[in-house]
């Protein structure tokens, strides 16, 4: 069993920054986030594998960056150019040898 905390989420004002973190108690190949908003399923933001290849949501690219310390088994998303459409519980992802793992969610607020 591997356990994920997630940290930094906050209220922020439209155009803000904030960064999220995630420490796993073991070793992922494949971590990420994905944030649920009120009243929607939950969908992929971002992943990193331990490879380094990155895949984002259209809606993000070019304004969220993930990047990971292994040695740390800890993934970061930092967040840019934040807009209220942002709004959501984000939850920190891992996925490793068929399992997948999945934090309690941190709450992003960007107000407008």
């Amino acid at each position: 069993q591997v356990h994920l905390i997630e940290s930094g989420g906050g209220s922020v004002q439209a155009g803000g920054s904030l960064r999220l973190s995630c420490v796993a108690s073991g070793s992922i190949f494949t971590m990420g986030w994905y944030r649920q908003a009120p009243g929607k399923e939950r969908e992929l933001v971002a992943t990193i594998t331990t490879t380094g290849n990155t895949n984002y949501a259209d809606s993000v690219k070019g304004r969220f960056t993930i990047s990971r310390v292994y040695a740390k088994n800890t993934v970061y998303l930092q967040m840019n150019t934040l807009k209220p459409e942002d709004t959501a519980v984000y939850y920190c992802n891992g996925a490793t040898y068929g399992m997948n793992y999945w934090g309690k969610g941190t709450l992003v607020t960007v107000s407008s």
